[in-house]
């Protein structure tokens, strides 16, 4: 699963510049009400700026489908990069908060077995132990069998997808909606393991009567605007969970103590089990191309530094949104150094060093040598840069842990990873 195309440093520079700053003069400790109420208003600007750009993102992908051409499907590719930095920094609200993470699997799951939606290469193999429908192909077929059930899929609409394929049979890779599975429509299959170059689907692939490749480009037209109508919807769906009456925001309200529990309970989480371990670990131990990110674009270098930001954001309360405007206000950093100025201190340059890492990463990616060559076997130099990047991510949830302490909270449980507290368990 992969593809071409990079992000240039310039997609991300304006989101990464400026973000580290000293901690802002006080003259008392807010209340938890308060950093709880700032907390809702960045979520609420991320998810709206991550759906403002999901609408630009539809909007290309309609073109490609009117009106096939190289330039159509590069502009849909571009508007697919710029979707992602927003959405990853909205990432650290997932863990701690139930709203976030029941839904979170429809617009961002991964890894997927790709030959559920579209036809693969020989090289993907034809079946697997674990899941029957790893070729099913819903493009070239008008109906698919599931446990045992036929399914008819002849007309592809959002809720096939939402109610019907999303894993389809209890398959968690059977993953039929969200970021990737428009990524894997748009660039195909990186059939370059850890080599140079990313995913290469043709423009043909949507074109009209006999330019047509791959077969079924009208039902693979349909699949794409399936897949990006409803990422919007999902996303007017979490905006409307952080609004002034939304189910989010009252969560966090009614409970102030479980609410800042949230907050460090989704910054460790993401921090350690998710992104240092799935995300990152796995991937390096095994030296697979298949477990990073996105892997189909070759964009993992900017999905990962902006989950990085994105934790920092919660942290100090600020978040620039894409239009550059600041939201900000107090933050759970202040209640911090109110009990424990040290750790405060302590985490403030912890989460400096993890951006600082994930820039290094990004840079060589920049540079042309991408992620999925950076954790390549034999690649000492890229594995150093990307473990790195791992040990400062366990270096910060460390000292997260004793913010949770300082603060006497309970109710923080940080999510973990095979592939960081068991990793003999990712071999057999």
């Amino acid at each position: 699963m992969k593809f071409a195309a990079r992000v240039t440093a310039a997609a991300f520079a304006a989101t990464a510049a400026g973000s580290a700053f000293a901690p802002a003069a006080s003259a008392e400790t807010p209340t938890p009400e308060a950093v709880l109420s700032n907390y809702a208003d960045i979520a609420l600007a991320g998810y709206s700026d991550a759906l403002d750009r999901a609408k630009a993102l539809d909007e290309a992908t309609d073109a490609l489908i009117a009106d096939p051409s190289e330039e159509t499907l590069k502009a849909a590719r571009e508007a697919w990069r710029r979707s992602r930095p927003v959405y990853q920094q909205t990432e650290t609200f997932r863990f701690g908060n139930p709203i976030v993470d029941d839904w979170e699997g429809r617009v961002n799951a991964w890894p997927l077995d790709e030959g559920l939606i579209d036809y693969v290469d020989k090289s993907y193999g034809t079946e697997s132990d674990e899941n029957s429908l790893y070729t099913a192909n819903v493009v070239a077929n008008q109906s698919i069998t599931v446990n045992g059930e036929t399914l008819d899929v002849s007309k592809i609409t959002p809720a096939l997808l939402q109610d019907k394929l999303q894993e389809a049979g209890g398959i968690e890779a059977n993953v039929a909606t969200g970021y990737h599975a428009i990524e894997f429509l748009l660039w195909g299959q990186d059939l370059h393991g850890t080599g140079p170059g990313a995913g290469e689907r043709p423009w043909t692939d949507y074109a009209k009567g006999e330019a047509c490749t791959g077969g079924h480009c009208d039902r693979r037209g349909d699949y794409l605007d399936a897949a990006t109508d409803l990422l919007v919807s999902d996303l007017e769906e979490m905006v409307g969970n952080w609004k002034e009456d939304g189910a989010a925001r009252k969560a966090l309200m009614d409970d102030p103590q479980k609410g800042l529990a949230a907050i460090l309970t989704g910054m460790g989480s993401l921090s350690y089990g998710e992104l240092a371990g799935e995300r990152m670990k796995l991937g390096l131990l095994l030296h697979d191309p298949e477990e990073e990110h996105d892997c189909f674009s070759d964009n993992t270098h900017v999905s990962h530094l902006n989950d990085v930001l994105g934790i920092r954001n919660v942290y100090t309360g600020r978040y620039q949104r894409a239009d550059g405007k600041v939201v900000e206000g107090p933050a759970i950093a202040e209640l911090v150094a109110a009990k424990a100025p040290d750790i405060d201190a302590e985490i403030r340059s912890d989460l400096d060093d993890s951006v600082g890492k994930f820039e290094a990463i990004a840079k060589a990616a920049e540079g042309g040598e991408a992620y999925d060559q950076q954790i390549a076997e034999g690649n000492d130099a890229g594995n150093a840069r990307v473990q790195a990047g791992i040990d400062a991510l366990i270096t910060q949830t460390r000292a997260i842990e004793r913010a949770v302490a300082a603060l006497g909270l309970g109710g923080v449980t940080i999510e973990g990873s095979d592939s960081l507290d068991n990793t003999q368990a990712v071999f057999q």
